[in-house]
């Protein structure tokens, strides 16, 4: 007896829409992959625009203007006190760069004299590359293409910043336009969810932000004035490298301390044994009274974790995967929290202390 025509049909459009289904699941993923540079990106934006926002919201009681001029105004005292402190600072720390880059190479070779003396370090330096192996890499073409590259690289990275400012100034002047319809792909149901979990994010990532440009302050300062003091050269350059690389957790405080212990080996090996024990006093004071104010009211990270997703990120994208992962990953474990552990399971979790206060504006 054969099967029925209408069985037919309903068998071929179920494998259709499988088919289908699959295509747009692995175009969906081939998409994401391609594009996660941009994606990145675009989150560096909405980390400015929510930086932006909060500094106008604390102006607004006092500057009764528009939304949007406001950002614009919170934007543009931005570019003046950073243009002033470039040019209040500029000549002496580009002395000290200029400085730099004459010592570090000096201070490398007396470090490596001294660690010749040790049998461990003479395998060390065994491993490391040659300077005649390294100058006969350095041929005319290889010369050209390393300039050309770094031109275009520099010209990108320019633009990107760019592009980044313009799309946070667009984000931070109409939050709701942009919430809202980010809400609008979800069922009606669902909305007023997606909203929270939009809410506990937003507070989540101002209140790492606030934190994390007081402890870049506070380790940059504690720094510079503790290497004054010490007489290590070139404190102010070393101090400012200190606070911007203390943006990224773990790796930051590391590749900060290098040229400062190097040029301290200039000295003597104690003065460097005496700045590395600077940098981690300056960490173990950060970790131990600027972090627990952040966990306070963001979600407590595990170290581990934090590592794993900041070498994930970087080996994929590279140094701006490891300058976003952590911020990137505190917004996944927000959504993970509320999303996957509440709805999905059922575990109800004490919500975040910053959520409970307040919501974006």
């Amino acid at each position: 007896m054969s099967k029925p025509l209408n069985s037919d049909k309903s068998y071929i459009s179920r494998v259709l829409i499988a088919v289908a289904v699959v295509c747009l699941v692995v175009l969906g993923l081939a998409l994401f992959y391609f594009t996660f540079d941009i994606i990145l990106l675009i989150f560096a934006a909405a980390l400015l625009a929510i930086f932006l926002r909060g500094l106008a919201d604390i102006l607004r009681k006092w500057i009764p203007i528009g939304e949007g001029w406001l950002v614009l105004a919170v934007a543009v005292l931005l570019v003046f006190i950073i243009a002033g402190a470039v040019a209040l600072l500029a000549p002496s720390v580009a002395e000290q760069v200029r400085v730099l880059r004459v010592e570090i190479p000096r201070s490398a070779q007396n470090a490596g004299q001294y660690l010749s003396q040790f049998s461990w370090g003479q395998t060390l330096i065994a491993q490391l590359p040659s300077a005649d192996d390294v100058m006969t890499k350095l041929d005319a073409a290889s010369v050209m293409t390393s300039v050309g590259g770094f031109f275009s690289s520099t010209a990108g990275a320019i633009g990107n910043i760019f592009v980044t400012i313009l799309l946070a100034i667009y984000l931070a002047s109409e939050p709701r336009f942009y919430s809202e319809g980010f809400t609008r792909f979800f069922p009606v149901e669902k909305r007023k969810r997606v909203s929270e979990v939009l809410d506990a994010i937003y507070e989540t990532l101002r209140w790492w932000l606030i934190g994390k440009v007081g402890s870049m302050i506070f380790i940059g300062v504690l720094t510079w004035i503790g290497l004054s003091i010490l007489g290590v050269p070139l404190a102010l350059t070393l101090g400012l490298i200190a606070g911007l690389l203390s943006f990224i957790p773990n790796f930051g405080p590391i590749l900060s301390a290098i040229p400062a212990i190097l040029l301290a080996f200039i000295d003597s090996p104690i003065s460097a044994l005496y700045v590395l024990g600077l940098y981690g006093g300056v960490q173990v004071i950060e970790s131990n009274v600027v972090t627990p104010i952040i966990e306070r009211k963001t979600v407590e990270l595990a170290p581990a974790l934090t590592i794993i997703f900041q070498l994930a990120l970087g080996a994929v994208i590279g140094g701006l995967g490891l300058v976003l992962a952590t911020p990137l990953l505190a917004m996944v474990v927000v959504i993970v929290k509320m999303v996957y552990f509440e709805d999905v399971l059922g575990d109800k979790i004490v919500p975040l202390e910053a959520f409970a206060e307040e919501s974006p504006a």
